[in-house]
């Protein structure tokens, strides 16, 4: 591995732009890569946290990502998530590059959302709520732009301080934005009058009523990967059209849709589909909410990652 180049954070956002991140992820859906077939991926609990490897492959490549997550990190200065990705030739598995793992992560987690929200959400969706201030917030404020007219975003935040910071950073950007306090005043209004609500924090218990999301707003929810933490309560995944990266994934660490099945208040057969039936059009979404639950797959990463080294060496 002497030698091998490593594709940083600054690289990779050069080399595959949010939209283009959308874009490949969509054509390799439509080529006909099935998500039900990505490997599961082995979560290890350790003392500090949580090791996740994530393997992959497809098409000329092979791929897999080492990811650590330390909840206690923030308090150290430290990031909660880090990780490399190793690329390797699919015929011979031979290393062909290291990427910087978060930035990756940060890149085709939003990505994958903006794709299901172009088939969920309604075209003039322009109200986007966002729960969360850290990389994925701001990265989904950055892709939902890419595939609808968003002009106004809420950001509610447990730091208010981190909150205002990032609606500050969306300002910047020609939105009208506003950070609110996550009670149950701002709460309520907020969701009331979106047309998207993004959730993308670390709570382990819903983070608002889902009684509060009116009939065609589109939520996705990006926070939790275990079968025991959701960001969305069971009032609103049973009221909703819900859309899953893969049926198989979902069942297995999807905690906002796994509580409501053990709870008896859905089962299995509530699910609408997963993210290639929504592409291909197969997925008819009711009358009520529409739900986009992702616990992040490694095809994405596979995906996204092989994009930028094609760029790198082109």
């Amino acid at each position: 591995m002497t030698g091998l180049p490593y594709l940083d954070a600054a690289t990779l956002e050069r080399l595959v732009p949010m939209g283009r991140a959308v874009r490949i992820l969509e054509e390799a859906l439509r080529a006909g890569l099935d998500p039900e077939a990505t490997p599961q991926r082995p979560i290890v609990d350790v003392p500090a946290g949580q090791l996740l490897l994530m393997p992959a492959a497809a098409g000329r490549y092979a791929g897999v990502k080492a990811v650590t997550i330390a909840p206690g990190n923030p308090d150290l200065g430290l990031p909660r998530i880090q990780g490399t990705y190793l690329l390797f030739d699919g015929d011979t598995l031979s290393p062909l590059a290291a990427l910087d793992g978060v930035a990756l992560t940060s890149l085709r987690t939003p990505a994958v959302s903006a794709l299901a929200v172009s088939r969920l959400a309604s075209g003039d969706a322009r109200r986007l709520v966002v729960f969360g201030s850290g990389p994925q917030a701001w990265g989904h404020v950055l892709a939902l732009r890419e595939v609808r007219p968003v002009a106004d975003v809420t950001v509610i935040g447990r730091d208010l301080g981190r909150a205002e910071a990032l609606a500050g950073r969306c300002r910047a950007l020609g939105l009208t934005a506003r950070a609110l306090p996550h009670e149950p005043d701002p709460v309520a209004a907020a969701v009331a009058q979106a047309d998207i609500v993004a959730c993308c924090t670390t709570a382990r218990e819903p983070l608002f009523p889902g009684k509060l999301a009116r009939d065609g707003v589109t939520v996705v929810a990006v926070g939790s990967h275990e079968p025991g933490a959701r960001e969305l309560d069971g009032d609103l995944v049973t009221r909703a059209t819900v859309v899953v990266e893969a049926r198989a994934a979902a069942l297995e660490e999807a905690g906002d849709v796994l509580i409501p099945i053990h709870e008896g208040t859905i089962t299995a057969g509530h699910l609408a589909g997963n993210l290639a039936d929504l592409v291909a059009g197969r997925v008819v979404a009711g009358t009520g909410p529409r739900v986009f639950k992702s616990t992040g797959m490694a095809w994405e990463d596979l995906v996204v990652a092989s994009a930028a080294y094609e760029a790198w060496t082109a």
